[in-house]
C-alpha cells in the first residue's frame, strides 16, 4: 500500500472537564516520518490514536488519504494502519510465527512470516518460540513485525522503544526509520525523548496542554528554532551534551 496523508482537521477530545487534545489541525505528508513530541500529559498519544480510533474525539476529524476514519468499522480502518506501543502486547499463548500472522489473518490476507522475520533482523528459527524466550527487544521486533504483516500505509509508534535498554533502543530506533524508507510508510512517533525525535524524524511537532505549539525540522530545533516550548525541551538533550563534554575533559 503506498504512503497515505493524514489529516488532522480541528481534533479535540475531553476527559471530564480537561482539553487532553485541544482543537488541533495540522497535516501530514505521505511518506512522512514525524515525531509527536511533549512532556507527559501534553495529549500526544491522545492525539495519536484519534488515528485508529482507539481514542474517538468529541469533536473534529481525522482523514487519512482524505476519507474520515470515523466513516466505517473501527476493526477494518486498523487493518490498514500498523500500531506498535511500549507494551508490546504478544499474546504469551501464541508461537512467534502465530503473533505476527494473527492481524494479516484477520485481514484475510496470508502473511510470509519468515520474510518479516528477516525484515526486522530475527533469525528464522525463532518462528516456533513463545514470548517469553524472548528478550523485550526481540519481543518488540515481533511486534513491529505483526503491525507490518497487513502491509500497513501508515504506521503507528506509541513510545514504542520507552521499555528497552538504551542500545537496543538506539539499534530499533534506527531500523526503523530505516524500514520506513524501505516500505514507504507515513510513520507517526510519540516519544518524550527530543534526541530521539531529532535523529528519527523528518519533521517534529510538539504538543503542549493539548494543543501543537511548535513544528519544525530537527535541523530547525537543533539551530534554536520551533519556539519556546520547543527549545525547553531541547536544553535537556544539550545539557547533557555539555556535561558530558566535560567529563571528556575532566570536569
Amino acid at each position: 500500500m503506498p504512503a497515505q496523508s493524514l489529516v488532522f482537521d480541528g481534533v479535540t477530545k475531553r476527559f471530564g472537564g480537561t482539553a487532553v487534545v485541544d482543537d488541533v489541525s495540522v497535516a501530514i505528508e505521505g511518506g512522512s516520518l514525524v515525531a509527536l513530541v511533549g512532556t507527559s500529559g501534553s495529549g500526544k498519544s491522545t492525539l495519536l490514536k484519534t488515528i485508529n480510533r482507539l481514542v474517538e474525539p468529541d469533536a473534529g476529524r481525522v482523514l487519512i488519504d482524505g476519507s474520515d476514519v470515523a466513516e466505517g468499522p473501527a476493526p477494518l480502518l486498523r487493518r490498514g494502519i500498523g500500531y506498535v506501543f511500549q507494551g508490546i502486547g504478544l499474546f504469551p499463548h501464541l508461537t512467534v510465527a502465530e503473533n505476527v500472522a494473527i492481524g494479516a489473518r484477520i485481514a484475510g490476507r496470508d502473511a510470509d512470516v519468515a520474510a518479516l522475520l528477516d525484515l526486522v533482523a530475527l533469525p528464522r528459527a525463532m518462528a516456533d518460540r513463545y514470548p517469553s524466550a524472548l528478550s523485550g527487544g526481540q519481543q518488540q521486533r515481533v511486534g513491529i513485525a505483526r503491525a507490518l504483516a497487513p502491509k500497513p500505509g501508515v504506521l503507528l509508534l506509541d513510545e514504542a522503544f520507552g521499555a528497552l535498554d538504551p542500545v537496543t533502543r538506539d539499534t530499533l530506533g534506527q531500523e526503523i526509520r530505516a524500514l520506513h524508507e524501505r516500505l514507504g510508510l507515513t510513520t507517526i512517533l510519540v516519544t518524550h525523548d527530543m534526541a530521539e525525535a531529532l535523529l528519527l524524524a523528518t519533521r517534529v511537532l510538539v504538543m503542549q496542554a493539548g494543543r501543537i505549539v511548535g513544528d519544525a525540522s530537527p535541523r530547525d530545533l537543533a539551530n534554536g528554532g520551533g519556539g519556546e516550548a520547543a527549545q525547553s525541551l531541547m536544553a535537556v538533550p544539550r545539557h547533557q551534551a555539555e556535561r558530558l563534554r566535560a567529563l571528556e575533559h575532566g570536569g
